[in-house]
């Protein structure tokens, strides 16, 4: 295979390929995943799948005050729908709990961990910084005998929350902060989602995330570059425990213009009333971005065209997007919705008469067929199609213009009325009886094509327009501020009674449509059989970075 085409962490497998390759995704169950979870999956279950391995999926369940059932559920979801499986290969952390405190009292055993009564505020002090070394516990010379009977007392809830815990023994000394006796036992009385209150110590999240890796036989262990630091100290526990030598390979994480990738920060978006839930579709979610009608084939391809990075960087939100037009213009049939409606009445067209024309479904899937669509005397357009006064190469709508209405007729305008205010409320158009589409022998030329809506056929809905919920390209640039302060208030826009063609009375949650000229949608499952919601996806070109340069 040419090294040209593969990422830094596939080199290191391929020189390493005598060794099976076992991957796992790790999520904590403290929140729903976002898209930097979804290149971490597409990652470690595609590196499986392409060298002939397997993957687990282990839920990181360690701190049971954070932690709950809805969380695992809605992560399986997520992996499922982003298209991945792991068969039987499903753990928890917590299936470990008696095998993570075994190893505890091994350490202690050896003269490598030991009870600490210090104050987390003492122990803070002791650490010391990058710049002063770290001063040893009074506690740290306990002998092995004390300190097994500590810790067994602490299993058996002798010491109250926070009055103890355990650590390993390794540098005060060390340049790497994490090696400084780092804590890796504490005392916590919260009913566990899985175990209930068998325990009241749990282990902290750096002693048992690289264990259960050695544990599960995990060949590579991919993580993000947060952990870099940390991997001396896996090293360090697999040495001391002599277990299974699991590889850590840290990678950059992915963060995308305009969104946050950090649960905690999700969570307050969500319990503050900013968004409407973890799966509200302006959400960095990856239910988010399902409900506002992402593809999962969409975030594959951009997973792949961003790659894996060893350094951090920011990923252009048009790239995205672009992926999720690219997969929804294959995909996606076509439908018209006129979102700021103007009435046109073609006043040569009989009142009582109505035809059903044929419109094609996807011009770029042949097998996507066609459908009828109605047209009678009054119809709806955009109002932005119409001009009193247009300029010289506007090619829609004004006094003594034509334009073709898609699938139907040309129209000229003749005239138009206003309300008191001023506004334009009704335009009269004739049409071209021998222009209809794919029948014309009119000779009239019509530059422009527009989509519209028969009035008496159309179903009204109700269009939920999303833009960016943030204003700042990065909201966590500036650490003196909260990213609170950049939530957009234009972030969404709610329309109601846009008339859509009546095809559209059929159409169930999750259905992707282009609604011709306007962009791309997807019914929300807020919709029920009386009132259809719409998301908007995509607009049909990239017009959010072209505001924000403006």
């Amino acid at each position: 295979m040419s090294h040209d085409s593969l990422n830094f962490i596939e080199e290191i497998i391929e020189q390493d390929l005598e060794k099976k390759i076992h991957t796992r995704f790790p999520p904590e169950p403290n929140g729903y995943l976002h898209i930097g979870h979804a290149k971490a999956i597409c990652l470690n279950f595609g590196i499986a799948e392409k060298y002939g391995g397997v993957t687990n999926l282990r839920f990181d369940d360690t701190n049971p005050a954070t932690e709950e059932t809805q969380y695992v559920d809605a992560i399986r979801e997520d992996i499922r729908w982003l298209g991945f499986e792991w068969a039987e290969r499903e753990y928890f952390a917590s299936d470990y709990f008696e095998q993570l405190y075994q190893f505890a009292l091994k350490l202690i055993e050896k003269g490598l961990a030991y009870v600490d009564d210090s104050s987390s505020e003492e122990m803070a002090v002791q650490k010391g910084d990058t710049n002063v070394p770290g001063t040893e516990s009074p506690y740290r010379d306990r002998s092995i005998e004390e300190n097994l009977i500590l810790f067994k007392d602490m299993r058996a809830g002798s010491f109250p929350d926070g009055s103890r815990v355990l650590r390993a023994k390794i540098d005060m000394s060390a340049a790497n902060l994490n090696l400084r006796d780092p804590v890796i036992y504490r005392i916590k009385r919260a009913t566990h989602h899985r175990t209930g209150d068998d325990w009241c110590i749990y282990p902290m999240y750096d002693f048992a995330h690289g264990q259960s890796d050695s544990i599960e036989g995990i060949t590579y262990s991919l993580c993000s570059l947060e952990f870099e630091n940390h991997r001396p100290l896996y090293n360090w526990f697999i040495q001391a425990l002599e277990i299974f030598p699991s590889r850590q390979i840290e990678f950059a994480r992915m963060n995308v213009e305009y969104m946050i990738t950090s649960k905690r920060r999700l969570r307050r978006l969500v319990e503050e009333g900013v968004v409407n839930g973890w799966d509200d579709p302006r959400m960095s979610t990856i239910s988010g971005m399902r409900r506002r009608g992402y593809t999962p084939a969409a975030l594959r391809t951009f997973c792949d065209k961003v790659g894996i990075a060893k350094r951090e960087n920011l990923i252009e939100l048009n790239l995205l997007e672009f992926c999720v037009r690219e997969d929804l213009n294959k995909v996606a049939n076509r439908v018209m919705g006129v979102l700021d409606p103007l009435k046109v009445v073609i006043t040569n067209y009989p009142e009582e008469t109505e035809e059903q024309l044929i419109a094609e479904n996807n011009p770029e899937d042949p097998n996507a067929g066609s459908r009828e669509v109605p047209f009678s005397r009054e119809i709806y357009i955009e109002r932005s199609d119409f001009m009193e006064d247009p300029p010289k190469k506007y090619f829609r709508l004004g006094p003594g213009r034509t334009s073709r209405l898609k699938h139907a007729y040309i129209i000229h305008c003749d005239d138009f009325v206003k309300d008191e205010a001023g506004t334009v409320i009704e335009i009269h158009c004739t049409y071209y009886p021998d222009s209809k589409s794919g029948e014309d022998t009119s000779g009239i030329k019509a530059k422009g094509t527009l989509h519209w809506v028969s009035e008496k056929h159309a179903i009204k809905a109700e269009v939920r327009l999303y833009e960016p919920l943030f204003t700042e390209v990065d909201p966590l640039a500036d650490s003196d501020r909260d990213f609170l302060e950049f939530v957009n208030p234009d972030s969404l826009q709610v329309l109601q009674n846009v008339p859509v063609e009546p095809s559209l009375g059929s159409a169930q949650p999750g259905d992707r449509f282009q609604f011709l000229r306007k962009g791309y949608f997807a019914v929300d499952s807020d919709s029920t059989p009386t009132h259809l919601v719409f998301n908007r996806i995509v607009t049909m070109r990239d017009s959010w970075s072209k505001k924000q340069k403006g």
